[in-house]
This record gives structure tokens, C-alpha cells and sequence, in this order.
């Protein structure tokens, strides 16, 4: 391989200048698998970028430079075959702001925000946060253990009421790592235009699609009907490793919808990171080498998990078509307390709470670190799970 994915870099130090939500919440003897958090270096021509911006001194406010905004044009036409514009894009600091946002500007105090279950936790408070109407369905769970969880589709339409206004989606999805069928999506498409919802499409894992060959399709771009009606989230956070840098863009191809959004923002969101849209534009333009080794890596990863998860009695994974979050179900593993807690304490691994993503027994564990690193955290886990 040309980039380093395998040697541990150090995380865990604040003295050092790099205090780490992941690293710094828990004690100094856990491992650490739980925020959507990598373990990697960025690629390099992200660093060179970065320090080249650093070095010219002056961080004033900032603009969009029209250099990122082509560069993600081209990144849409080649990855996804979606062709935007550059007007269409709203970069902003951050996908869950964007969340926040979109239910402001295109709900009312009262209306229903939707959502399936289990899903990234920010998903659930939207509603809560900004005085709205909480409404959720659940997801057909795998039938099998070879089985993906499914879209339920008449769960999804049961849960819309008179006063439902914004389904809140994900794909890729997190946390099952599902991607989407067509079918799966031709039936949502034909859900919304008829309840006449609008959709924010959060794709912030779509360039971690982990079987060979597959390719995004956005939503709006598989159904240009939706187009009218639909936000669709991106950054490069995920898949380069930038949350840190606080980068995203909101991809909004009609005019008046984007002028609503843009206007809900004023006042409420800072001005453009301008390390954070540096680091963007040289991702999206020189990434695409590191991208393909990091997906390279997390193959293997999940494969290690795989064969890891069969040797443990009572814990069930169907794996993950993309991210590099794996999402378990713990509910017949025999622990004596939250499958999370019992982990923490007991084998010194740290994952997130399956209740957050409104699916108590299950726990979502990140495989994007390094093979020792891995390693070391599936040899604790064994300690435990393997006598339950």
C-alpha cells in the first residue's frame, strides 16, 4: 500500500495539542469503538494543503472559493453520474446543523418530522430540539443471519399523519450500513410525492460503499421528481477523516427551496471554516487514491469482524454494505446489564448505546482504526462474549 493505514497513530494525549472526543471519554485502559471517528491520517494532500493555509498567517473571515465548488461538480459527475451545479450547493458547518435547519425553514412549531429506527441519534432530537412533532417507524430486522435490514414500507406510511411534513432519510444508513435497493427507494420516492413530504437526504457515507464496483446514486438523482423537495447532505468528514474541520455542503437544485434553507441559516450558523474548506476541496481533488486503500482496509476490517462475531454465542450482525460502523445485535448474549455497559466494564470497550438510535440491546461498533488496534479491542470482547 502507498499509505500508512496500519500503525497506530497517538490520540489519547491533550498535552500534545490533539484532545479527542473519541480517546478522552472514557479511561486510559478502554478501547475506544464508538463515535464515527477514524483512526487514520488524513490523505496526505489534505496535510499539504492544510499546512500550506496555515502558513500564509491570516484566517479572516473566509469565502466558498468557486475552485471547491467545481471541485465537488466534478466529484457528483464522476462518482455518482449526478451532474450539479455549482448554485446548488450550500456549504455550511456541519450535517446535524443541517438537520436543525431544514426543520426550521420548511416546518412549522407542531408538524411532524419523520424518521425510521434504529438511526444516528441527532436524527431523533430534531423534532424535540426545534418544537416539532417527533414521529418514527421501524426498519424490518433481518429475518436471517445472512439477511439485511429492510425499509418497511408500510411502517413508514402508517407512521405519516395529517400533520407530518419532513422525512428526515439516510443513505447510506447509518447504523445498519445498508444501501438502499432501487426498489427500496422507488417506493419511498412514490410515499413522499404522494403525502407531498420534504426530504433531507443525509449521504454522508456515500463514499464508503464497501462491496466492489457498487456506486452511489443520490436520491434526487435516481428521482429527478424529488428534486423539488429534497436537501441533500454531503461532506467529506466521513470518508477522509475531517469531522474535526466542521465541513458539509447541502446540495439544493431548486431555487426556491434553496433560498428558504439559505435563509433559515442566517444568524444561526458561523461563517465557513476556512481550514475546513481548504481541506474539502483537496479531498474531493487529490483523495480519490487514499479513498480506494481506505476502502481496501475496511474490507478486511469487516471481514475480521465477521468471522469474530461468529464465534460469539447470542450476538447476530448482518454486515454492513458500507461506513465502517458495524451494528449488533446483543440482546441474546446473555450480559447482565445494557450490552454497552457490560462492555465497558467488564472488557474495556467502549461502543455506542443501541438505545440512543432507539434500539436498546444493540450497540454499534466502529472497525475504522487500525488491524492491532482492531485487534486488541476483538481480544477483550472475546474475554467476554465467548463464556456467555
Amino acid at each position: 500500500m502507498v499509505y500508512d493505514f496500519a500503525t497506530p497513530v497517538e490520540r489519547r494525549h491533550p498535552e500534545g495539542g490533539w484532545a479527542s472526543q473519541k480517546w478522552h471519554r472514557y479511561g486510559e485502559d478502554v478501547f475506544p469503538l464508538w463515535v464515527a471517528d477514524m483512526d487514520f491520517r488524513s490523505p496526505p494532500a489534505v496535510i499539504d494543503a492544510l499546512q500550506a493555509r496555515v502558513a500564509h498567517g491570516v484566517y479572516g473571515y473566509g469565502e466558498v472559493p468557486a475552485t471547491l465548488t467545481e471541485t465537488l461538480c466534478q466529484w457528483s459527475a464522476l462518482h455518482y453520474d449526478w451532474p450539479i451545479q455549482p448554485e446548488w450547493q450550500q456549504w455550511l458547518p456541519g450535517v446535524v446543523p443541517a438537520l436543525h435547519l431544514a426543520a426550521l425553514a420548511l416546518t412549522e412549531p407542531g408538524d411532524g418530522v419523520l424518521t425510521v429506527t434504529p438511526i444516528y441519534p441527532p436524527f431523533l432530537e430534531v423534532a424535540k430540539r426545534t418544537g416539532r412533532l417527533p414521529q418514527q417507524a421501524m426498519l424490518a430486522a433481518p429475518a436471517g443471519a445472512a439477511e439485511p435490514w429492510q425499509l418497511d414500507i408500510k411502517a413508514l406510511e402508517a407512521a405519516i399523519t395529517p400533520r407530518t411534513r419532513l422525512l428526515l432519510w439516510c443513505q447510506p444508513h447509518n447504523p445498519t450500513g445498508r444501501v438502499w435497493r432501487h426498489d427500496e427507494l422507488a417506493a419511498l420516492a412514490e410515499l413522499v410525492e404522494r403525502h407531498d413530504l420534504w426530504v433531507v437526504s443525509d449521504e454522508l457515507h456515500c463514499d464508503l460503499l464497501l462491496d466492489e464496483g457498487a456506486q452511489h446514486r443520490p436520491l434526487a438523482a435516481a428521482f429527478p421528481e424529488l428534486t423539488k423537495r429534497t436537501i441533500t447532505l454531503w461532506a467529506p468528514s466521513k470518508t477522509f477523516n475531517l469531522a474535526g474541520l466542521t465541513s458539509a455542503c447541502a446540495v439544493i437544485p431548486d431555487p426556491v427551496l434553496r433560498e428558504r434553507f439559505a435563509a433559515a441559516t442566517k444568524g444561526l450558523l458561523p461563517d465557513s471554516n476556512v481550514l475546513g474548506l481548504v481541506a474539502a476541496e483537496a479531498a474531493y481533488r487529490h483523495g480519490e487514491p487514499w479513498r480506494q486503500e481506505l476502502l481496501s482496509v475496511l474490507r478486511e476490517h469487516r471481514a475480521t469482524l465477521q468471522a469474530r462475531v461468529e464465534a460469539w454465542p447470542g450476538v447476530h450482525l448482518s454486515a454492513p454494505e458500507s461506513t465502517y460502523l458495524a451494528w449488533l445485535d446483543m440482546r441474546e448474549a446473555g450480559l447482565r446489564d445494557a450490552p454497552y455497559k457490560t462492555l465497558l466494564k467488564e472488557a474495556g470497550v467502549a461502543l455506542s448505546d443501541g438505545a440512543a438510535f432507539g434500539c436498546p440491546g444493540f450497540v454499534r461498533l466502529n472497525f475504522g482504526t487500525t488491524a492491532p488496534q482492531l485487534e486488541a479491542a476483538l481480544l477483550r470482547m472475546d474475554s467476554l462474549l465467548k463464556r456467555n
